[in-house]
């Protein structure tokens, strides 16, 4: 038979086994990290409770600090808010607001408006800064702007300029009796 034929008498080609295609090597997209690892239950999202809510979340315990660090050779604008520590390595342009304590670290540069507890700088501050408590200016430390601190220390090649004035303490007594001191409505 020197070709095979269908019923209509169309000429059909012998039908060879497929090869297959040469193995090439595959590859594998990057894996995702797991977001749960096995044999824990996912979290749900902390969702806004109110004070009295016994499913209210656990306070932070005394050791853990909401802590934001910006490294070196990054550069950040905006607004910070609710922080414990802020520590900048490289560039924030910013206004810090409801945050506790500050550093800055030698070659690091906070420009803006920050009201803070305490603050460490190493390296540069310019703009207005209120510090509550404790001003530390390191030996590479450069402040500058308007400055408003409980304490001040600076050491030995350690630069501040600018319009800088200390702020009376607060004493216990004085908070105390303002705290207590009911609100009046307007009349």
């Amino acid at each position: 038979m020197p070709d095979a034929s269908d019923d209509l008498g169309i000429p059909m080609k012998p039908v060879r086994p497929a090869t297959p295609p040469p193995a090439r090597p595959v590859a594998m997209p990057p894996r995702a990290p797991d977001l749960a690892r096995a044999g824990e239950a996912m979290r749900p999202p902390d969702l806004p409770r109110r004070p009295g809510d016994p499913a209210a979340p656990p306070r932070r315990a005394e050791g853990e600090q909401r802590r934001l660090t910006v490294g070196r050779e990054i550069t950040l604008s905006g607004e910070i808010t609710s922080c414990d520590l802020l520590v900048i390595e490289g560039h924030v342009e910013a206004n810090l607001n409801n945050c506790r304590d500050i550093e800055i670290a030698d070659g690091g540069l906070f420009k803006g408006e920050a009201a803070i507890e305490e603050a460490s700088i190493s390296g540069r501050f310019e703009g207005n800064l209120t510090v509550r408590k404790r001003l530390l200016i390191k030996a590479s430390g450069r402040v500058q702007g308007t400055i408003r601190y409980g304490q001040i220390e600076i050491e030995c090649g350690g630069q501040i300029s600018g319009d800088i004035q200390a702020q009376p303490a607060a004493s216990e007594d004085t908070k105390l009796t303002a705290d207590a001191a009911p609100a009046r409505a307007a009349g």
